[in-house]
């Protein structure tokens, strides 16, 4: 069969590398891929990333399995549109992919059915917004309603930081936020205590099969401090999702909603990606929804995934995930992001790459970020690599990770070095 991974991002490259290892898969394409997956003898890059030209090259190819990575894609009905000419496709349908296209359409939906999350209001007028902020006060959360790779939120602090937050939403779109139909509009939502995790579940429909947990990093700086990125690290499993913690998730956010996405006439498949706030007394919020695998979650979570991704996503599309189970590697896998100098409002493009260290088994510098160019592997995105490694523990699988990250060279570098201290900082405790 042939496989086909919409996107070229680093998930989009850790799908690719998951998806290669099936015995199902004859072929495996990423459209349009980065500079890793042109790199690799196994995969071939399609250089094309409008909707209705892939469909026909999905077409003449005879892919029998497409898997959509990024969200602007789906947003733009790439699901609808494989589906009608008789594609096998995974991923959820426009009217589905709401759930993260629209901030406000997802609170509406979470409002409506009940699922828990925090209170909101939404704004088109800055004038509104910024009166609001200065009524309820900091900290408050800001949110860009439409997509913005994962740079849409901003945790103020401060009344000074929302203002601004308010300010590049509504007034220069300094994010670069793809506004809905309605236009450019902010969720400001109440600020929430706890710690957050990734809640990653695949969906057919009607039945669900959750991924292992993962928690994410989305501060810039160690010590969870400066600006919100799309995700500067990564771990699997996270310890904060206990067993009771795993059963409510699924009990009040995925099930609830996948049971009100059918009864709303828009039932959901793909990945469906629930952000958590998990509270002291065990109690959980939803953040937001992603119709996505994360990135960087799906690094580490792929690593740890034993099963046939393409049976799984076969199963999947067939509508019979209830006949399926997932197999994990116990062992901890966790993922350090490298970034481009300037990361994540001006991220710089076109240094060169000059050192790399050799992928193992069990530990990989997927790309994300990466160009080839003229045979040099360059920098062209803001999340440039993320250095993968499974342990025994948390604490050997970030020393394996970091151990990768020392092996790269590019003028600019920058990451966390404190990937899993949560994790670390629970275990101590």
């Amino acid at each position: 069969m042939r496989v086909l991974v919409v996107g070229g991002g680093g998930r989009e490259h850790a799908l690719a590398w998951k998806l290669k290892q099936s015995p199902r898969a004859e072929q495996v394409f990423v459209a349009p891929g980065n500079g890793g997956t042109a790199r690799d003898p196994d995969l071939v890059n399609v250089p094309i990333t409008d909707v209705a030209a892939l469909r026909d090259w999905a077409l003449a190819n005879r892919i029998g399995l497409t898997v959509v990575g990024p969200e602007a894609p789906l947003a733009a009905g790439i699901v609808d549109v494989f589906r009608a000419a008789g594609l096998r496709i995974f991923g959820p349908t426009q009217a589905a992919a709401q759930l993260e296209s629209s901030k406000a359409f997802a609170k509406a939906f979470m409002q409506r059915h009940g699922i828990p999350t925090a209170a909101h209001e939404t704004f088109s007028d800055p004038a509104a917004a910024h009166a609001y902020v200065d009524r309820v006060g900091a900290p408050i959360v800001v949110k860009a309603d439409g997509l913005a790779a994962g740079k849409g939120v901003v945790v103020a602090m401060t009344a000074a930081e929302a203002h601004e937050a308010i300010d590049f939403m509504l007034v220069d779109n300094r994010l670069g936020v793809q506004h809905n139909a309605e236009g450019a509009r902010v969720v400001i939502e109440s600020y929430l205590q706890g710690e957050e995790a990734s809640f990653i579940v695949l969906v057919d429909g009607t039945h669900v099969l959750p991924l292992a947990t993962s928690q994410d990093h989305k501060r810039l700086l160690d010590g969870d401090a400066g600006p919100n990125t799309g995700g500067m690290g990564a771990y699997s499993p996270a310890p904060v999702v206990t067993p009771a913690v795993h059963a409510r998730a699924l009990r009040e956010v995925i099930e609830p909603t996948v049971r009100a996405m059918a009864a709303e006439g828009t039932p959901y498949t793909g990945f469906l990606y629930a952000g958590l706030m998990v509270a002291p007394d065990g109690s959980i919020q939803t953040l937001e929804f992603n119709c996505r695998m994360g990135d960087p979650e799906t690094q580490p979570i792929l690593m740890r995934l034993r099963s046939d991704l393409v049976e799984v996503l076969l199963a999947a599309t067939d509508g019979r995930l209830d006949t399926v189970s997932l197999d994990w590697d116990p062992r901890v896998a966790l993922g350090v992001v490298v970034a481009a100098a300037g990361y994540p409002l001006t991220p710089r493009k076109g240094d060169a790459i000059t050192a790399l260290p050799a992928d193992a088994a069990d530990a990989v510098v997927f790309h994300a970020g990466t160009a080839l160019q003229q045979g040099q592997l360059v920098t062209s995105g803001g999340r440039v690599l993320c250095a993968t490694a499974l342990g025994a523990d948390v604490a050997a699988a970030r020393d394996r990770a970091y151990a990768l990250v020392r092996g790269i060279a590019f003028d600019g570098m920058q990451y966390r070095h404190d990937i899993g201290h949560r994790a670390l900082a629970r275990q101590a405790g």
